[in-house]
């Protein structure tokens, strides 16, 4: 558990040097690790190689946005993360994180396709479609818009459709 609290930790210290916004800082990041989590134990049951893969698993899924290109240079940020991780993993398994980080983001995969991780395909496969579950939290969406774009809070709700709308109909008379 250690483990974990410091790569918060990290993410808290990430998101305010780098004024990272809660779409994509400490929130999303427990959300990614929940739904990593998830898939994980799903997965290990029919892979126990992956036991050995957790922590790149936990770590990648946990640091993933602290070098994204929309807040800072990502390769200051992988650099960064890499010197963080040297008090926890291996320098294959920092490798392997920084690996998984900089291919699994939706654009990346759109531009270049899945990367070849080698035995560590899986642990990508699972951060990847963890962060991909998070990316469709309609709260997250609108912190984004809000903090990056100056998103009108009504805009969203401008367009529904009016079937949509729980009770409409053309006679509902609000119980009057």
């Amino acid at each position: 558990m250690r483990f974990l609290n410091e790569l918060f930790g990290y993410v808290l210290y990430a998101s305010s040097k780098y004024r990272i916004d809660e779409s994509h800082a400490v929130g999303h990041s427990m959300n990614v690790l929940q739904n990593a989590n998830n898939i994980y134990k799903s997965e290990v049951v029919l892979n126990p190689s992956l036991q050995k893969q957790e922590n790149i698993i936990y770590a990648s899924a946990i640091l993933h946005d602290m070098c994204d290109k929309k807040y800072v240079d990502e390769e200051t940020g992988l650099e960064e993360i890499k010197s963080f991780l040297k008090n926890y993993l291996s320098m294959k398994d920092i490798g392997t994180c920084n690996n998984i980080i900089k291919n699994m983001s939706y654009s990346t995969v759109k531009l270049n396709g899945f990367p070849s991780m080698d035995e560590y395909q899986h642990a990508y496969h699972i951060v990847r479609e963890a962060d991909l579950l998070a990316a469709y939290d309609f709260d997250r969406c609108m912190i984004y818009g809000m903090m990056k774009k100056d998103t009108n809070l009504d805009d969203p709700f401008a367009t529904r459709p009016s079937y949509l709308i729980i009770g409409y109909s053309n006679t509902w008379t609000m119980g009057y």
